[in-house]
């Protein structure tokens, strides 16, 4: 299927490894000329020089600590200078850490509402002016499956990216008339570096070993196993194309039949 992405612009923040990294290569895969941001660490040069090597294709590293708005809307701003425009953004960032409720204090709150609202606001309102005058355009959110069902332990992203969700179907009917959709990927455990950290991360709190964390994850999913990170990336890539220009303000969860509900 031609996804009609070759030689569109595409910005994937949190670019140099997990999904993101996995959504940048598919995006190059596809034809579209990528900008990826990550922290200012030997990372991002390696992730850059993989994704040209496997593609061929023309992608660029910006370093940038996603926290800091500066530097959110910096990685944007050196885009659009590179390639003179954006016509599709990944927003996507780290989660933030497995806290229960009493244990997080107003600076833990405030760094996981920079790291996964903030920055995905400041880089969309960097992005939408230009994706206006061109009357096209892509955003696309990277949450997670606990926007439908929150998941133990993780109280700090269940309600954070929320706000991602409300300010995306919000968004979605502002930015409709000048062909914008924005969408929200909503993930279920995928086999990231991410995700092995915090399957390290439970089992020192609960006594018990890494593998027991994700069998215990395989054994909650229809599916009896964790996704694919270019299973996600895929699904990035149909949303960022032409044929999905009638999908939008829409959160779609790829969680191998996690999500129990029906709604």
């Amino acid at each position: 299927m031609d996804l009609g992405l070759k030689d569109k612009v595409a910005f994937v923040a949190g670019g140099s490894k997990g999904l993101g990294k996995a959504s940048a290569l598919e995006l190059s895969r596809e034809g579209a000329r990528v900008a990826i941001c990550s922290r200012d660490n030997p990372d991002l040069p390696r992730a850059v020089e993989e994704i040209r090597e496997l593609t061929g294709g023309e992608v660029i590293g910006i370093p940038a600590d996603l926290t800091v708005s500066e530097e959110a809307a910096a990685f944007i701003r050196k885009g659009i200078d590179h390639f003179g425009t954006v016509d599709i953004l990944v927003n996507n960032a780290g989660g933030p850490p497995v806290k229960k409720f009493l244990e997080i204090d107003e600076e833990l709150w405030n760094l996981g509402f920079r790291l996964n609202l903030l920055s995905t606001i400041t880089m969309t309102r960097e992005a939408v002016p230009v994706m206006m005058k061109k009357r096209w355009g892509r955003i696309i959110n990277l949450t997670s499956v606990s926007v439908k069902q929150p998941i133990e332990g993780l109280i700090l992203s269940n309600t954070i990216r929320l706000g991602v969700v409300g300010l995306a179907k919000t968004l979605s009917n502002e930015l409709a008339p000048y062909n914008i959709t924005v969408n929200n990927v909503c993930p279920a455990y995928a086999m990231t570096e991410r995700v092995r950290t915090l399957s390290e991360d439970i089992a020192r709190t609960q006594g018990i070993t890494p593998e027991a964390v994700i069998g215990r994850w395989e054994s909650q999913i229809a599916l009896q196993r964790l996704g694919k990170p270019e299973e996600v990336a895929a699904l990035v890539a149909f949303l960022a194309s032409e044929r999905a220009g009638f999908i939008t303000g829409d959160s779609i969860q790829i969680d191998g039949g996690f999500y129990k509900g029906i709604m």
